[in-house]
């Protein structure tokens, strides 16, 4: 078997060889954009965390940035995939976390709380055309995020939901233009 690695078709070793059996697409390896991608997304996550602790502290933060991880991912690693452009970022987190508070307020029982949150935050992205699968876990994080999130109530929709939104795509935004990987 072999694959083109780049530089041209070489022997596939028994990792290539392993991740295609396991459905994993044989195409060039491009270290470059894997790097500038795991560069920007640390720098966008550290921004993100700064901002969480600012206005969550550590444990309310801890369930944010882990909805912002996985837009860091798309952001940085598809960043001109349908579910990374700023409306689906900004507007996915947005309305998700609208839904979530709202429930959270709603729904005493937390775990029918996160599934209606989850649920509801779905079809509300897809009716705004919106669809950012991290807005999941943004509206799950409003019902089960504890005492620190839901004291923000609304507010947690603005600061800092929208706020790290923004400045995430802004980092991105930013981070692949002055790379050459613009949108």
């Amino acid at each position: 078997m072999k694959i083109a690695l780049g530089v041209g078709a070489v022997q596939a070793g028994f990792w290539d060889k392993s991740l295609a059996r396991a459905g994993a697409p044989l195409s060039a390896l491009n270290w470059r954009d894997a790097l500038v991608s795991g560069v920007g997304g640390c720098i966008a996550i550290a921004t993100v965390v700064w901002v969480c602790r600012h206005f969550l502290g550590m444990d309310g933060a801890a369930l944010l940035v882990a909805s912002m991880g996985a837009s860091a991912v798309l952001l940085f690693a598809l960043p001109n995939g349908p579910l990374s452009g700023p409306w689906a970022v900004i507007g996915g987190h947005g309305c998700s976390a609208i839904v979530g508070v709202l429930l959270s307020m709603a729904v005493s029982d937390s775990l029918l709380a996160g599934a209606l949150a989850v649920g509801i935050a779905i079809g509300v992205m897809q009716l705004l055309r919106c669809v950012h699968p991290p807005g999941g876990a943004t509206a799950l994080s409003a019902v089960v995020g504890g005492s620190s999130v839901h004291a923000l109530g609304l507010q947690y929709v603005v600061t800092p939901v929208l706020l790290n939104a923004a400045m995430i795509v802004t980092v991105a935004a930013v981070f692949n233009r002055l790379l050459g990987r613009q949108r």
